[in-house]
C-alpha cells in the first residue's frame, strides 16, 4: 500500500510541478573565414555563427597572429537580421595564420568560449 501511495504522491507532485525553462548555450556553428581554411586574401570582416542569439554588446573576440600578437579589429556587432551571429570588422591582416579567440555570452546569459584558426594566403 504505501509504495502505490509513493507512485500516487511523486506523480501528483510531478504533474503540478512549475515547468523549468530549458537553458542553452550559444554554441559556435560556423564561422566566416570557416575554421582551418586558407583565404585568398585579408577578410575585411569574420563573422561568427552561433546555435543561440547572443548579446553583442558581452561578447568579445580577438584576432592574433602566429606570434601571438593582436590585431587591429573593431568592436563585435550583432546582425540585424540574426540575433544568432557575431560580426567582427578587421584591419589588414598580412599573409600569415590567424587564432580568433572568441567569448559570447547567450541571452539567457550563459557563457561559452572557443577559438579557431584560419590562414591569408600570399
Amino acid at each position: 500500500m504505501s509504495r502505490l501511495f509513493l507512485t500516487i504522491a511523486a506523480t501528483l507532485a510531478l504533474s503540478v510541478a512549475p515547468a523549468v525553462p530549458g537553458f542553452a548555450h550559444a554554441l559556435l556553428r560556423a564561422s566566416d573565414p570557416a575554421t582551418g581554411s586558407t583565404v585568398a586574401g585579408a577578410p575585411k570582416q569574420v563573422s561568427l555563427s552561433f546555435s543561440e542569439a547572443v548579446e553583442p554588446a558581452l561578447c568579445r573576440v580577438a584576432v592574433t597572429d602566429a606570434a601571438g600578437r593582436a590585431m587591429p579589429v573593431g568592436s563585435p556587432s550583432g546582425d540585424p537580421h540574426d540575433a544568432r551571429r557575431l560580426r567582427l570588422p578587421l584591419g589588414p591582416l598580412p599573409p600569415g595564420v590567424y587564432t580568433v579567440t572568441w567569448h559570447a555570452v547567450s541571452v539567457d546569459t550563459h557563457k561559452t568560449e572557443g577559438h579557431f584558426s584560419f590562414t591569408v594566403a600570399p
